[in-house]
């Protein structure tokens, strides 16, 4: 992928030559990584000796960065460097500019809308519009929900390589919120079939009762998204007859959130 062939060569320059640039640049390398990574395949991958890769990720797990996984030998990204993804995309400079779609979108459904991301195994609320109208369910801009019974995290893992998504769905919990909630893996995965063939998620009162969401990924030119847009309302306004009204709208957002993000990219 685009982001990963990039983030190799930054590693591998030799220019402004810094510890400190070194240590970031290899962070790039790492952002990318969805699976596990040793230290001979990151030696392999960018080119830095064994010896000062290894101080390196010593380095980075002893400040929380990257932690040891798998049999030991093996790394991935630890608390410290996905709460700072977390932190950036909670506050991004992109953001007046995404929450005017946002405002959009809800004042031409009249519903609740919000954007999200999937930080592990859980959904995290980048943003969110709430409706004017009296009956809405509150949650806001930082809340987390599971990444089973919801439709930003069904959207998610249909996403993703059946690698990663099989190691993420091992270790839920299956934690059961309402009478609907989807409760065992392999549910879970026929569900996700259908949603591959949609093009969108809903979930039909699974995370709270009488809430239905419909929700969208945001698309990319550069590799797999890690944002969705999605309406939220109470089943007196929103069904499983109707959902698919809120698909046009919702399609037309997606769009102009994947134009925002590809205008931020430096030509």
């Amino acid at each position: 992928m685009e982001h990963t062939q990039q983030a190799n060569e930054n590693a591998k320059r030799k220019d402004s030559d810094t510890p400190t640039l070194r240590l970031f640049s290899l962070l790039e390398v790492i952002a990318c990584k969805d699976e596990f990574f040793s230290l001979q395949g990151l030696t392999e991958e960018t080119g830095i000796p064994k010896p000062t890769l290894h101080r390196m990720l010593t380095q980075l797990e002893s400040a929380g960065i990257v932690q040891k996984d798998g049999d030991g030998k093996q790394f991935s990204s630890g608390n410290r460097l996905r709460k700072l993804a977390e932190n950036i995309l909670l506050n991004s400079t992109m953001h007046s500019a995404r929450r005017s779609i946002l405002r959009r979108l809800q004042q031409e459904v009249g519903e609740s809308c919000n954007l999200t991301s999937i930080v592990g195994d859980e959904i995290v609320y980048v943003d969110r519009v709430e409706t004017e109208a009296p009956l809405r369910f509150h949650l806001h801009a930082g809340s987390r929900v599971p990444v089973h019974c919801s439709a930003s995290g069904k959207l998610f893992l249909a996403s993703m390589s059946e690698s990663k998504r099989k190691r993420i769905v091992k270790h839920l919990d299956f934690s059961r919120h309402t009478e609907k909630t989807i409760c065992d893996p392999e549910t879970l995965e026929d569900e996700l079939v259908k949603v591959s063939e949609a093009g969108y998620a809903v979930d039909n009162e699974e995370f709270l009762p009488g809430l239905i969401c419909v929700g969208m990924m945001v698309p990319s030119n550069r590799g797999i998204s890690n944002m969705a847009v999605a309406i939220q309302a109470p089943v007196i306004r929103m069904t499983l007859d109707n959902v698919e009204e809120y698909i046009p709208a919702l399609r037309r957002a997606s769009e102009s959130l994947a134009a925002i993000e590809e205008d931020a990219w430096p030509v």
